[in-house]
């Protein structure tokens, strides 16, 4: 079956920078959108960022424009998740998602158009 494994997470100070990756296999990664989301303690899974399958088009939510910033390398069948400036609210489990559903009808900062998920990897901001 599918798999979408997530690494680089752990423990950073505030104003840090950490790099998550997820590699996923069993799918042909090119035909998949892709997105990052990450679920605080006793809050809703939220998305924070998008990547479309050819890696040309990308969605931010706002507390993350201009510190994080997402890539795909499809010859890895890898996403990447660069996040600078790091702050205490950033701390959360961070999971990456797959979609083969079209991006131009949008969609990709909900919970519902991603059919895959990874396990997570837990990112930690100490301030």
């Amino acid at each position: 079956q599918v798999q979408l494994v997530e690494s680089g997470g752990g423990l950073v100070q505030a104003g840090g920078s950490l790099r998550l990756s997820c590699v996923a296999s069993r799918l042909t990664f090119s035909n998949y959108n892709m997105g990052w989301f990450r679920q605080a303690p006793g809050k809703e899974r939220e998305a924070v960022t998008a990547i479309s399958w050819s890696g040309g088009s990308t969605y931010y939510t706002g507390s993350v424009k201009g510190r994080f910033t997402i890539s795909r390398d499809n010859a890895k069948n890898t996403v990447y998740l660069q996040m600078n400036s790091l702050e205490p609210d950033d701390t959360a489990i961070y999971y990456c998602a797959a979609s083969s559903r079209s991006w131009l009808y949008g969609g990709y900062g909900t919970r519902g158009y991603y059919e895959y998920w990874g396990q997570g990897t837990q990112v930690t901001v100490s301030s």
